[in-house]
């Protein structure tokens, strides 16, 4: 069954969620309200050499966890050695955990505080633009298993999410693009003013500033309309279930591509899938199409497109045998529980590998 879906109301964001520039203030502020009894610091090694120094001195007496980055190390592993070191720092239930850094770190750190001692506060720093824009809104926690994205987690909102685009200065071109990604959904989703603007500049020429208020408004007001994903959330998936599949193949075949870059190819194959279904035009879909390849170029893919069947096939929104899609209805609008079969994506990425 299809369900349209298109927010008009204007979007307001809670307390807790701050979008600014410098982190120091907001950071300063948050705990100078709060008392906590031990207080640890979430990093990898980009954000520990990057972004650390620039929070170090408006916090009190803390302890540093380090961990690989990189979606290969979102596992259960990695939340074993975690949870260990959070047990090394007799880390109690008025404790806080601050994560400084990407979508992977926010959700895998999130998902072990969320679940230590059966749940203590974190604080979200997301340091990337795909965890600014997408990772940190919404609570959704957790870690890949057997090569399946997110296939273990939770829902557990953050004490705060303190959001500063000044961290955006320190990633490379190609992780700065990789959240570009998730922007172009939000745009191609609800809101065709913004896709027009976004269109018409290179990536190069973007106002990350702007686009970072737009896409964080727009996905709270998503998830405080279905903080479960029962319903309207569900639209926030657009390019996920083939992007998914195609980025868990490659993390599987050992030559991972981005977040970012798997929801590009996802966006192009689904928006073919739309086409197909009567709800986008062709010129609609070469527009996306033409825009998506100048922004991202081509990801190879396999000549046997059968076994990146597998993620789609474990997607979260699917019921019992039925792959379950969200496509968009025009561009600015969305559409959720559309039923497809494999060989409807089997099409859908040949269609994406001829283009």
């Amino acid at each position: 069954m299809r369900y349209f879906a298109h927010l008009k109301e204007k979007r307001m964001l809670p307390t807790h969620l701050v979008i600014g520039t410098s982190p120091s203030l907001p950071l300063s502020g948050f705990l100078s309200k709060s008392s906590y009894s031990v207080i640890v610091v979430l990093v990898d090694e980009n954000t520990e050499l990057l972004c650390y120094p620039v929070i170090q001195k408006s916090l009190p007496q803390h302890k540093i966890i380090r961990v690989p980055s990189g979606e290969e190390h979102k596992n259960l592993t990695t939340c074993s050695q975690i949870w260990a070191q959070l047990t090394e720092f007799t880390m109690d239930r008025h404790s806080l955990l601050i994560i400084l850094g990407g979508g992977v770190l926010g959700d895998m750190g999130g998902f072990c505080a969320a679940t230590y001692k059966r749940g203590i506060d974190f604080l979200l720093m997301p340091t990337t633009l795909l965890a600014q824009v997408d990772a940190s809104v919404g609570g959704k926690l957790g870690i890949d298993f057997q090569y399946i994205k997110n296939h273990i987690g939770l829902f557990q909102e953050p004490t705060a999410t303190l959001i500063c685009t000044d961290f955006l200065k320190t990633l490379p071109e190609r992780e700065l693009r990789s959240g570009f990604a998730e922007i172009i959904k939000h745009c191609l989703i609800s809101d065709k003013r913004m896709w027009d603007t976004v269109q018409s500049k290179s990536f190069n020429g973007q106002d990350w500033k702007s686009l970072v208020q737009h896409s964080v408004e727009f996905k709270w007001s998503v998830v405080k309309a279905d903080p479960k994903e029962k319903g309207l959330r569900k639209i926030l998936n657009f390019g996920h279930t083939v992007g998914h599949a195609v980025e868990g193949y490659t993390l599987k075949q050992g030559n991972r591509i981005f977040h970012g870059e798997a929801i590009a190819v996802g966006m192009i194959a689904e928006s073919f899938l739309a086409f197909k279904n009567g709800l986008l035009s062709k010129d609609e879909l070469d527009q996306i199409t033409d825009y998506i390849i100048r922004s991202f170029g081509k990801v190879e893919l396999p000549l046997l497109l059968e076994p990146v069947l597998e993620g789609a096939i474990q997607d979260k929104k699917n019921k019992g045998n039925k792959i379950l899609m969200a496509l968009i209805k025009g561009i600015g609008q969305a559409v959720w529980d559309v039923e497809i079969s494999k060989e409807e994506i089997l099409s859908s990425l040949k269609h994406y590998a001829s283009c």
